[in-house]
């Protein structure tokens, strides 16, 4: 059977599942008494298992069984919760995020895993050579029947007396109870594919009340070829003979009607009441039978339904749709410009219409594209862990607002800029121990990453309460590398931080020293449109903002005129638009700059950055613009006005012209650049 089918499926669920372990395991270390997460971490590695052997990963699923005997030594509680355990386990995680990273590069080349291996077999034999008397688990043991016992009994199943009163209480009910014994083709390729296909049709008439092999190793393919069960159904026993021996490659069904008198009661009966049972079958009586024997009596199927009502797109399809409503966005402005000039009237309802529903398109598509920072965020809280362990400092990361949601072109983009700003929060800001006691602080560090939607802008801050950014510190290393700080004020030199290959740590590490960190946030932050910024109070911390504009695609832009051009500034930049007067310009140092607001705002002639001939006499305007903390105010020629834009990219040829971050065609039909507003401030 080919299963190539199934592997983008594969995939995605797999790194869904990895994710979860790193949280999950993250929270265990932190209350190793919590049962719940012990049991959600075992579930989850062993789907994990499951599905790598179902799709022929065998090294992946290798690792993950040997996972799996340490995370069951943390169930029975011969093994304790500690952080060296559980750091071998976060390097068992990153070697299978590698795998399905390799996978989905189609380099399925498999891993070196051995190291790995030994070291979780060295703590589950370390845990064997201590046992001095057996668990409590162990002394429950005889109580219930081998599994290989069990399939060795071809006659019968042994059932418990709970599961005896169950069939009893589903006969009385009307219920039919039947013995099903199943024979698979052998030459079949994927049976635990097959038993989970047994499984589904099977419950949705009924209920399977035990099977052998169990559930477990059915998942696992630990079987040959042949699956007994006991199931309740309102279905006559033709029909279930009938609906199994439609499922493909199984050979043989037999369906026999129970005598529950002839069934062996080998189990002690479980400490639960049969009073407190449901009383119809419908409600069945799960959480009972997982108290009794939740390995065996956990039925697979259930865990891979899915009970949202969603589906997968590929992002190629919907980068596609985004175009389309693009360039309808384009004609719609096109018809508008067509209607205002000839004056068709008649056209005006129809085109209002056409604009509304052309709206409604626009922002749909465009909840569609956004996600949460949670997609982002979810990996840092393991990022600041492992920072922790190799600084030797104690560290907390609290995180505010990871339902904000931003563009996807954003999120794919904004991942790395935070791991630079987060390691640089633990490194330069989080002082050690001693020094954090000898100021008075709390031993633990605190870093926050918070965000949050301003207007039309996500905005993300990453705190920290650690040492501060030391100004002198700053400027003398600032100096040393030949940057001139004369005249520049404390913030000022603050932001030199963000220089290319600057960095205030003498001695380089694996963490930080290169001075590419800061650089790297800078250009990523600016290549998306946004801003980032810093204020730090030495001794108390720093914080670091980014503002990013919530999508990337279409804006509402302010169109300008410059000498004989049209150019547009996106409104996200804008904070005024006021008259140009000669008298209200000052000098100082040399530059051009009003008094506004009680502020000193510096004049841009915009034509004489861009090389354009000034317009003839008429109105001038400044555009006062705000990037980040800085203002400046943009001189124009005319205004022509607010208008929806689709923003298109420059190309190869022009990608390299700092001025623009794109063009954009008009409802005339010219193409008009879009001015990037931070070159300018």
């Amino acid at each position: 059977m080919d299963t190539s089918q199934y592997l983008s499926m594969f995939l995605e669920e797999s790194m869904d599942n990895l994710q979860t372990l790193n949280e999950a395991l993250l929270q265990l270390e932190q209350s190793p008494d919590n049962v719940d997460k012990l049991n959600e971490i075992f579930r989850v590695a062993h789907t994990i298992k499951g599905m790598a052997a179902t799709m022929g990963f065998n090294r992946m699923a290798e690792l993950t069984h040997k996972m799996e005997d340490v995370l069951s030594e943390f169930r029975t509680g011969e093994l304790k919760v500690t952080q060296e355990v559980v750091t071998v386990l976060f390097k068992c995680l990153d070697t299978l995020e590698q795998m399905v990273d390799g996978i989905s590069n189609g380099n399925e080349e498999e891993l070196p895993v051995d190291e790995l291996i030994k070291k979780l077999e060295a703590i589950s034999e370390n845990v064997q050579d201590g046992k001095k008397e057996p668990t409590s688990e162990e002394k429950l043991q005889p109580k219930e029947p081998d599994i290989k016992e069990e399939k060795k009994d071809s006659e019968a199943i042994d059932l418990n007396e709970y599961d005896i009163n169950v069939i009893k209480q589903a006969i009385e009910k009307g219920y039919n109870a039947f013995d099903i014994d199943i024979l698979i083709s052998e030459s079949t390729l994927l049976k635990s594919a097959r038993a989970f296909l047994i499984f589904k049709s099977l419950e949705e008439l009924g209920e399977i009340i035990k099977s052998i092999p169990s559930t477990e190793d059915l998942e696992n393919e630990n079987f040959d070829f042949e699956i007994k069960l006991v199931y309740v159904t309102h279905k006559e026993k033709d029909d279930v003979k009938k609906l199994l021996l439609d499922i493909s490659e199984i050979d043989k069904v037999e369906v026999n009607e129970i005598d529950v008198n002839k069934f062996k009661a080998n189990y002690e009966k479980p400490k639960v009441k049969v009073e407190e049972a449901p009383k119809t079958v419908e409600a069945k009586v799960k959480p009972a039978k997982e108290k009794t024997k939740p390995a065996v009596q956990k039925k697979a199927p259930e865990q891979h339904k899915k009970m949202h009502q969603s589906v997968r797109v590929d992002l190629e399809r919907l980068d596609k749709f985004l175009n389309m409503v693009s360039e309808l966005v384009i004609n719609r402005t096109r018809l508008e410009q067509i209607s205002s000039s000839f004056k068709l009237t008649e056209l005006n309802e129809t085109i209002e219409q056409v604009a509304r529903t052309t709206n409604d398109l626009q922002d749909l598509v465009m909840k569609i594209r956004m996600l949460p920072l949670d997609t982002v965020f979810n990996r840092f809280p393991r990022l600041i862990r492992d920072l922790s362990v190799e600084l030797d400092k104690d560290m907390e990361l609290i995180i505010e607002g990871q339902d904000t949601e931003l563009d996807r072109t954003v999120i794919d983009e904004i991942g790395e800029p935070l791991i630079h700003l987060l390691r640089n929060a633990a490194d330069h800001g989080i002082e050690g121990k001693e020094e954090r006691a000898a100021s008075g602080k709390t031993l633990t560090g605190k870093i926050k990453l918070i965000a949050y939607q301003e207007g039309t802008k996500a905005v993300i801050k990453v705190q920290d309460d650690g040492a501060g950014i030391n100004v002198e510190k700053v400027r003398a290393k600032a100096e040393k590398s030949g940057i001139n700080t004369d005249g520049m004020n404390e913030n000022d030199i603050k932001n030199l931080i963000f220089a290319q290959g600057f960095s205030t740590n003498e001695v380089v590490t694996d963490i930080s020293g290169r001075g590419v960190g800061m650089d790297v946030v800078k250009t990523k932050i600016s290549a998306l449109g946004g801003t980032v910024d810093v204020i730090s109070e030495e001794g108390k911390g720093s914080t670091f903002t980014i503002k990013l504009p919530l999508t990337l695609q279409i804006i509402t832009a302010l169109l300008v005129k410059i000498g004989g051009e049209s150019l547009a500034i996106s409104l996200n930049y804008i904070d005024s638009v006021i008259d140009y007067k000669e008298e209200d310009i000052k000098k100082t140092n040399n530059k051009e700059v009003i008094i506004y607001r009680g502020n000193v705002l510096p004049i841009v002639r915009v034509n004489e950055k861009l090389g354009l001939e000034k317009a003839s006499d008429g109105k001038v305007y400044i555009v006062v613009v705000k990037v980040g903390e800085k203002m400046a105010g943009l001189l124009v020629d005319s205004l022509q006005g607010q208008q929806d834009i689709v923003i298109k990219p420059l190309g190869k040829t022009l990608k390299n012209l700092k001025e623009y971050i794109g063009a954009t065609i008009l409802g005339d039909g010219f193409v008009t650049l879009i001015l990037d507003v931070a070159a300018f401030v």
